[in-house]
């Protein structure tokens, strides 16, 4: 009687397990197609450019940025001649400095999705050197030098702006960061603060 028992126990026991299972197996299997199914409502694709760069700095900045969600993604950006704080070359100085920036972005639209107001935490690396000449009057003739900065750099900082989503094709956007700098030498020359702002253009699919 009792190996009935517990043969019966047994059964019971591991039929309930299995039922576990099968419903946690359905459930992960409902999530994932429920996400592929609302990843396919919207172009989750988007490349951009910094168009005010191009015209007032000869910056070139293109970025791609993917959309996991209605209102979060992922960017990549890239950034040629980056300035820091948007400093001025001219004939005694130049910038040979470049920059990759990672970055999450959230949105608070509701409209359309990766609209609207967003937040935008990144980390960011420049790599390159900042050249100029410089001249000391105390000396006769004055002391004519060229000096090199190194660039190198890590930058953590947040961003902020507003997009606009025109059909989920067309997408225009504006924006301003604030970051930190790790590096010596940049802050002694420059500032370990910086900031970047852009107008920018950008097109999903």
């Amino acid at each position: 009687m009792s190996f009935n028992y517990a043969k019966n126990n047994y059964f019971s026991s591991t039929f309930h397990k299995l039922n576990r299972m099968k419903k946690t197996v359905l459930l992960i299997l409902a999530i994932i197609f429920s996400i592929q199914l609302f990843a396919q409502e919207f172009p989750n694709n988007e490349v951009k450019l910094n168009i005010a760069g191009v015209i007032a700095f000869a910056s070139v900045e293109v970025g791609y940025e993917y959309l996991f969600d209605y209102n979060q993604s992922i960017d990549v950006e890239v950034l040629i001649n980056d300035r820091v704080n948007f400093y001025d070359e001219t004939n005694t100085n130049k910038f040979n400095t470049n920059s990759v920036k990672l970055g999450y972005n959230f949105y608070f639209g509701t409209e359309n999705p990766g609209s609207g107001l967003y937040f935008n935490p990144f980390v960011k690396y420049r790599f390159g050197d900042f050249e100029e000449v410089t001249r000391d009057n105390d000396f006769f003739p004055p002391l004519i030098e060229e000096v090199t900065t190194d660039m190198n750099t890590f930058i953590l900082g947040l961003g902020s702006g507003y997009k606009w989503n025109f059909s989920n094709s067309f997408i225009i956007s504006v924006y301003g960061s604030i970051g930190r700098n790790f590096s010596d030498e940049v802050k002694e020359r420059f500032s370990a603060i910086e900031f970047h702002a852009g107008l920018g253009i950008g097109y999903r699919f």
